[in-house]
């Protein structure tokens, strides 16, 4: 890799930085219908990933002390996750986590790590009494629910950024598939069988440190 190219690093976070999807375990927690009627609508192409979160959420009316509290300690980050962020400090290769998660648990996740510095892109949240309102704010600071992830990549790499991708689920594949190098996840998620079926060189990772292996070589 050209030293003087600028190196972006998009990673998502609900199943890639953490092991298992925060969301779903909130929504498991407090969604007062049934959310799984929409996330099978989602994984059948039916509906688009922020028809999906605007849809599930509405049926989440706790507050966000509640569940910031119901998080606190269940959440697994990955290991080797602050290994990865000191190498791509290290290499100064911006590193921008882009969800399509909740930034108010996000953000919160990071901070308990001691990486709240860390750049994070995800969905706004409005706590009401009749349910959780979200919604995706693009980087032109316009609402977008066609794919958050697809509209900050095609920005970065306008900007003539390398960008390397990390994700694990259906929603990463369509940006993910222009990056210049993709990081699959072998656990849940449908990146890797998807880039699989799809011919799209991919590199699989259980770890960070997998990662930082490859990435060293780069």
């Amino acid at each position: 890799m050209e030293k003087a190219q600028k190196v972006l690093v998009q990673c998502d976070f609900d199943g890639t930085v953490t092991i298992g999807d925060v969301s779903f375990m909130l929504l498991d927690a407090f969604a007062s219908g049934d959310w799984r009627q929409w996330e099978r609508k989602y994984a059948a192409g039916e509906i688009s990933v922020g028809r999906f979160n605007t849809e599930v959420f509405s049926m989440v009316t706790a507050d966000r002390q509640t569940m910031l509290d119901y998080i606190k300690g269940r959440v697994v980050i990955r290991s080797g996750f602050s290994e990865f962020v000191a190498l791509c400090h290290r290499r100064d290769s911006r590193l921008v986590i882009i969800s399509n998660g909740l930034e108010f648990y996000i953000k919160q996740v990071l901070e308990d790590i001691g990486m709240s510095d860390l750049e994070v892109h995800a969905a706004d949240t409005h706590f009401c009494l009749d349910g959780l309102r979200v919604e995706y704010i693009g980087p032109d600071n316009t609402t977008t629910d066609i794919g958050l992830k697809g509209v900050f990549t095609r920005l970065f790499m306008s900007d003539n950024y390398r960008v390397i991708y990390i994700g694990d689920g259906r929603s990463d594949f369509e940006p993910a598939r222009h990056c210049h190098t993709i990081f699959a996840a072998t656990d849940g998620g449908s990146l890797l069988s998807l880039c699989r079926r799809e011919n799209v060189e991919c590199k699989p990772y259980t770890t960070f440190h997998d990662i930082i292996s490859v990435m060293e070589t780069l």
